[in-house]
């Protein structure tokens, strides 16, 4: 666990860093909730503000009074334990309370914040709440980039967030590699005293047999070759629950791809863009995955097959601080962390001996372990010191606003 110096130093900067995601934003921007899934940007700063407030400044900061009464109720997310909450769905009709009221919120939550960390004498558990506090909020970086891409691509006028992101025009897809692992009883899960969500624990040993993962994850191109295949055509490659979800909805190729003739454009963070064969296929679902590795004769890898080989990795990548905030084409190097959340075959449920944290904290992960898919490794959204081998993020097979793509598996 960190000092409380280092706290304060880290609340600050991550605090900063959520101002600076939003700092190009038109004021009209921070309103706009394009689906449910979605939330207004304005939302995501009050939101993990409140956090702050709820769980730390209320119950410990003696004479800390709420910003605003009404506060507790419009950005709780989920939590049942405190209280009422607003619908998801239409956190974009809060027009009110403005933008400069939100900014003011935090104003005020940072500074009584800094007084605490002056003025208190913070135990291990309070501690541990305002850790966990500060990766909510890394959490909302990566959240805010999905929104505020999802958002703009609805838009005919096709915005771009940013015209300066960094630029990796690579021209070059190695061939597939194969990392080979042993068969073995491994040990996986978060283990020390270092900051990890409780649906990381418990470390416990888990046997695999022998296996192979790829060493990069699967191009733009390659997805091509799966799509002229007839891919989206083919039942035989997807799963019942898949088949039915894309004909509903009426999928033929990822999400933000465009064709434009015989070409293909993609919209990302910089606006639409020509799609680029080297670049890992990104906004994929699981059913996707599933289906491109049906097709290509391999198999989407396990949870642990991944955290046992990441455990091996330096955490070096393609992450938000690469100032891409896009998929970048592997060239010459592996790719093992960053550019992509990786969908394995592994559905989210608890660990064995899982035990939930007390009180409203038990309610940040473990409520949400069923009907969803485990991915791994971080995206190029994701700040890198958010990361570590065992951290397991979940989605909804369906989902594809997310930043994920697909690592291949094969029995050695």
């Amino acid at each position: 666990m960190r000092s409380p110096q280092s706290l304060v130093q880290r609340y600050r900067q991550i605090r900063k860093t959520s101002e600076l995601i939003c700092a190009p934003l038109m004021i009209e921007d921070y309103q706009t909730q394009a689906i449910a899934d979605t939330s207004p940007p304005k939302w995501h700063l009050a939101h993990v503000t409140w956090f702050f407030e709820t769980f730390l400044l209320k119950p410990h900061h003696e004479g800390y009074r709420p910003f605003h009464p009404q506060y507790e109720v419009l950005f709780n997310s989920y939590y049942e334990t405190v209280g009422k909450f607003h619908p998801r769905a239409k956190r974009g009709v809060l027009s009110r309370p403005s933008v400069e009221e939100i900014y003011a919120y935090r104003r005020v939550v940072d500074e009584a914040m800094c007084e605490f960390f002056e003025c208190s004498e913070t135990d291990d558990a309070v501690l541990f709440f305002i850790e966990l506090g500060l990766n909510h909020e890394q959490q909302h970086h990566e959240l805010l980039y999905m929104d505020i891409k999802y958002n703009f691509s609805v838009n005919p006028l096709k915005p771009a967030y940013r015209l300066d992101l960094t630029r990796n025009d690579g021209k070059m897809t190695p061939v597939m590699g194969w990392h080979e692992q042993a068969a073995g009883l491994y040990e996986i899960g978060h283990g020390g005293d270092s900051f990890a969500y409780d649906n990381e624990s418990p470390r416990h040993p888990h046997y695999l047999p022998d296996f192979r993962l790829a060493n990069r994850l699967v191009t733009n191109g390659e997805y091509l070759a799966f799509m002229e295949d007839a891919g989206y055509q083919r039942p035989e490659l997807w799963l019942s629950d898949g088949w039915r979800h894309i004909n509903q909805q009426g999928w033929k190729q990822p999400l933000y791809w465009e064709p434009v003739g015989r070409d293909w454009l993609q919209m990302t963070l910089g606006g639409p863009a020509p799609l680029n064969p080297h670049e890992p296929v990104c906004h994929l679902s699981y059913y996707e995955a599933d289906a491109y590795a049906r097709w290509a004769e391999k198999r989407l890898p396990t949870e642990a097959e991944i955290e046992v080989v990441l455990a091996a990795k330096p955490i070096v990548g393609n992450f938000m601080e690469q100032d891409c905030l896009h998929p970048a084409p592997a060239g010459v190097e592996e790719q093992w962390y960053g550019d992509l959340w990786t969908w394995t075959s592994t559905a989210y449920h608890p660990y064995p001996g899982f035990r939930p944290l007390s009180g409203a904290a038990g309610e940040y992960n473990g409520k949400f372990m069923c009907n969803q898919m485990v991915l791994r490794g971080g995206s190029c959204i994701t700040p890198e010191d958010h990361l570590r081998a065992s951290y397991r993020n979940f989605f909804y097979p369906h989902d594809r606003w997310q930043f994920s793509g697909i690592r291949l598996a094969d029995a050695e």
